[in-house]
């Protein structure tokens, strides 16, 4: 997709995701190598948006598994129409349970979930799996399967092969560790909260209308909250939001006021408001 880290970064801004030198040495890596891209880092920094940009970039399908406590092979890989197999069991109470059999574990009943989805066809795909650190241990294991030969195996149907990979973006808020097996097969990429310069163009790209001194003051408070002992600093995507609101509100400054009743935009528990209102000094930041 990419012949370059230049072009990486240029291409990706096209989309609205301003990338640093870092992310989009390691895409472009990922992509040349052909290896899955684990990404890690706090909520709200941007792994997710990385791999829709790059999906659009390559005018590729985005397939996103999204994980979570419980999901299993299948909801991760293919289940069959159960339903439907029932149906055609029913109009064929004539025919020889091998007959029967060959028929509905056929292509016709089969539902690919995201795994399988995304190795089938010629058609380029971006496979996302989402927050793989709220996927049970055993998860990781299909994951190994899949991600070492891209390549799946159905019982009543033989193994499914790719015949072009998908470029593939784990992304985990590191809520639990994952395994090394895993880790050794993917690039890995921390993003985590940018410098000022770079969180100051995200801003002004993402929320055109608000002035540059206004974007500034902005990305300064957010850096300061980021410093306190919070129990969640706010991240990119709050200070998009605060950005917004503010925007809204037709602010043109930063003052105590709209600071103080804006907090619950940045900060998503009651004592960190608290605690950032109390600390919080305009006239330092």
């Amino acid at each position: 997709m990419f012949r370059s880290v230049d072009e990486v970064a240029v291409r990706l801004a096209e989309t609205g995701y301003l990338a640093s030198p870092a992310v989009a040495t390691t895409v472009f890596l990922a992509d040349r190598l052909g290896k899955p891209l684990l990404v890690e880092g706090p909520a709200g920094v941007g792994k997710t948006e990385l791999a829709k940009a790059v999906a659009e970039v390559a005018g590729a399908e985005l397939v996103r598994l999204q994980c979570y406590e419980g999901v299993d092979e299948s909801r991760a890989l293919y289940e069959w129409n159960h339903a439907k197999q029932l149906l055609r069991i029913s109009a064929g109470r004539d025919e020889s349970w091998d007959e029967t059999r060959t028929d509905i574990f056929s292509e016709e009943f089969l539902l690919p979930r995201p795994l399988l989805t995304a190795i089938r066809g010629d058609d380029p795909k971006v496979l996302l799996i989402d927050e793989t650190d709220k996927a049970d241990v055993e998860v990781e294991g299909l994951l190994l399967e899949v991600l070492s030969d891209f390549q799946v195996t159905v019982p009543e149907l033989g193994t499914i092969t790719a015949t072009r990979r998908p470029f593939v973006v784990l992304t985990s808020n590191a809520s639990r560790e994952l395994s090394e097996a895993l880790r050794r097969r993917c690039l890995f990429l921390h993003i985590g909260f940018p410098d000022e310069e770079l969180e100051r163009r995200i801003v002004r790209l993402k929320v055109p209308g608000l002035g540059e001194a206004l974007a500034e003051s902005v990305v300064r408070v957010v850096g300061a909250l980021r410093e306190m002992e919070l129990r969640k600093v706010p991240s990119v995507a709050e200070t998009i939001d605060w950005a917004r609101t503010l925007l809204a509100l037709g602010a043109d400054t930063l003052d105590e006021t709209v600071v103080r009743d804006t907090l619950g935009v940045l900060l998503k528990h009651q004592d960190d408001i608290l605690r950032a209102a109390a600390k919080l000094d305009l006239d330092a930041v």
